[in-house]
């Protein structure tokens, strides 16, 4: 990949820098739950204003369809980064149209313009429909950062159209070439041992990323839901635990390759599995291949399972995460995640953690300020390992020699 264009390469005193920012975060009963990625922006942000320019922020928030949606404006995000940043935020209606474009012309040095969401229109999400949308936001500014890692395996106007109307001046945030700097170091040339654990439900989002891994990885370690689907295709009994039957050649393929490659797919030994996830009490430890009876399903790794992990672990140098091990959300069947989670903090190893399931579990056992590295990217990340490279990034400027 040639090298792109850094926010440190441009001069914007006294320019409107476009920020392609992802506040994309949670809510609970109206209020911001997580604010890591408002969190994560802030350099970016604090670098422009700092240097001079005038930072004007892009984001999406949830799913509104290409419609508006009162209940998805970033107003309240506006409003944390405003707190973080100890200075006003100003808030537009929306994010693009001769309103908004003459409120980006009067801005001056001092001010930070937050846009409405995005995808309150339909060209965010499908720019060849809507071709007009990308050049509406980029008569809004003088250059486009991009520091929305998380968003960068996306082909949407404000990631890679956008970048069309900036030749020569689209580049990556801080946030972007930290994400991109730890997922080189598990790529191209990762430290080794290099080991990778791979959990959550299904099998169908993340068998590329195993075909990958399988070349890359030298051990690969499997939890959640998606080992069922694994153990299913052995002809493993799993009761009645999440299964993707039309995954099931896939899974029996991906087990052939492992035999064959340098890397090792080690599987669960042993799972704690529950008639139901509402009645804890009744939780039994089935090994494998014995197999999960009729009645139960599998909620997390076993003991066994648990140890062998961690002993696995000890003689890693890199170690990639992503996806919970069991229904962490529920406990007692958060044990596995936690173990895991534990033994992870304790290693000399570079550990990267990508997704945000799989960031929300290490928080809740209070490790996750533990790790080398917390991307906020999880379908971003996979994609990267997968690829090598994101539309986002490709869409920015190169580097002229």
């Amino acid at each position: 990949m040639s090298e792109k264009l850094s926010i440190r390469d441009l001069d914007v005193r006294n320019k409107r820098v476009l920020i392609r920012v992802d506040f994309n975060v949670p809510f609970e009963n109206g209020e911001i739950s997580d604010d890591t990625r408002i969190r994560a922006s802030l350099p970016t942000i604090r670098y422009v204003f700092d240097h001079g320019g005038i930072p004007i922020l892009m984001s999406h928030l949830g799913r509104p369809k290409g419609k508006k949606d009162p209940l998805l404006s970033l107003k309240p995000c506006a409003e944390r980064l405003s707190k973080l940043l100890e200075r006003p935020v100003l808030m537009g209606q929306d994010c693009c149209g001769l309103e908004i474009e003459r409120i980006c012309h009067s801005l001056k040095h001092g001010d930070i313009l937050m846009l409405e969401n995005l995808r309150f229109h339909p060209g965010e999400e499908k720019p060849a429909d809507e071709p007009s949308f990308a050049s509406s936001l980029a008569d809004l500014g003088d250059f486009y950062v991009d520091d929305a890692f998380s968003c960068s395996h996306r082909e949407h106007a404000s990631i890679t159209a956008i970048t069309t109307f900036f030749p020569g001046k689209s580049a990556a945030g801080f946030l972007m070439e930290k994400e991109i700097a730890y997922l080189d170091r598990t790529i191209k040339n990762p430290e080794r041992p290099f080991y990778a654990i791979l959990g959550g439900a299904k099998i169908s989002t993340k068998f590329k990323v195993i075909e990958a891994l399988l070349q890359k990885a030298d051990l690969l370690l499997i939890g959640g839901a998606m080992a069922y689907t694994f153990f299913k295709a052995e002809n493993i009994p799993i009761g009645n635990s999440l299964v993707e039957n039309d995954f099931l050649p896939v899974a029996r393929e991906l087990m052939d390759v492992g035999v064959q490659s340098r890397c090792r797919i080690l599987l669960p030994s042993d799972i704690v599995a529950v008639r139901a996830i509402s009645s804890p009490s009744e939780r039994v430890v089935v090994p494998i291949p014995e197999g999960i009876p009729e009645g139960f399903e599998g909620v997390d790794i076993g003991p066994e399972t648990i140890k062998k992990y961690k002993n696995a672990l000890q003689s890693a140098a890199t170690v990639f995460w992503n996806g919970p091990l069991g229904v962490f959300e529920t406990p007692p069947f958060d044990q596995g995640t936690n173990e895991i989670a534990h033994c992870m903090a304790s290693l000399s190893a570079n550990t990267i953690v990508g997704g945000g399931d799989t960031i929300a579990a290490l928080d809740r056992a209070g490790e996750g300020k533990n790790m080398s590295h917390l991307s906020t990217g999880g379908g971003a990340s996979l994609e990267y390992i997968e690829l090598g490279n994101l539309p986002g990034i490709e869409a920015l400027s190169d580097v002229v020699a």
